[in-house]
């Protein structure tokens, strides 16, 4: 059985960065038309340098070829959707070992510190961790202070930083969550977090060039690099925005040498 080094080096490259390509919104949202042909996508997108892919059960299962080797985290949770109340709390709906069965390196399972379901979620979580570890397979946090209830302090530098330690404590190997918003707070919490820190997209569309540069600041003072869809598979060109990306975080190339080489022409 590999252990989780083993798994963590798909994921990973030898700078121990990596470009997390998400692609894993279809559980709950409606991701239509933009991700109409999710294998061209993944494909693309995995030409083009993404180093792995959030994925749910039903990409990993029909787009196995797509994925051009490289690393699968799983979701391993759901059971609601955009249609629904939202009050209720995700569940885990998908075992480890059918993540394994579908070849994952990592899977990635909620956590809502602050949430009014966060009793709920974070055993979730915690249960998700051990049975992860007795596997060898690393287990990616996805970690949100008051997950997506939102509120006026919910997503505050503090709150992020300690919603991180917090994944980090529970045992998780890899911690997604939301940038600080500069480079001094984030610093601070890659410091505060003794699991690497990547930073997701959100679903609200921002310029190119305001993502790059969040990425670059992040990736400056000691992020381990982005996971991140919606902004990429909603772009008109996904392949060249994840090539200008790629290079941002394995190559530490500049926001004006990324912007360039999203805008070159072919």
């Amino acid at each position: 059985m590999a252990n989780k080094t083993h798994r963590l080096n798909h994921i990973f490259r030898e700078d121990r960065r990596t470009f997390i390509m998400a692609m894993d919104h279809g559980n709950g949202f409606n991701v239509l038309p933009a991700m109409k042909n999710p294998g061209k996508i993944i494909s693309e997108v995995a030409r083009a340098g993404a180093d792995a892919f959030l994925a749910t059960v039903g990409l990993a299962e029909k787009f196995a070829d797509d994925f051009h080797g490289k690393g699968i985290i799983l979701r391993l949770d759901g059971a609601a959707s955009f249609l629904g109340s939202r009050d209720k709390p995700l569940q885990t709906v998908v075992g480890i070992e059918d993540a394994i069965r579908l070849g994952a390196d990592s899977v990635i399972s909620m956590g809502f510190p602050g949430s009014k379901w966060e009793d709920q979620t974070l055993k979730e979580l915690s249960k998700n961790i051990l049975e992860a570890a007795k596997w060898g397979i690393p287990l990616t946090a996805e970690m949100l202070p008051r997950g997506f209830e939102g509120g006026e302090d919910s997503r505050t530098p503090a709150n992020i930083t300690f919603a991180c330690r917090m994944g980090a404590e529970m045992g998780a190997d890899i911690i997604k969550t939301e940038y600080t918003g500069d480079a001094e707070t984030f610093k601070e919490l890659c410091e505060s977090v003794y699991a690497p820190v990547v930073i997701l997209g959100g679903s609200k569309k921002v310029s190119e060039e305001k993502l790059l540069t969040e990425i670059k600041e992040a990736i400056s003072v000691g992020g381990a690099g982005v996971a991140m869809g919606r902004n990429i598979w909603n772009h008109e060109d996904p392949a060249r925005f994840a090539s200008a990306i790629a290079k941002l975080i394995h190559e530490d190339c500049s926001v004006e040498a990324a912007l360039k080489e999203l805008n070159k022409k072919f």
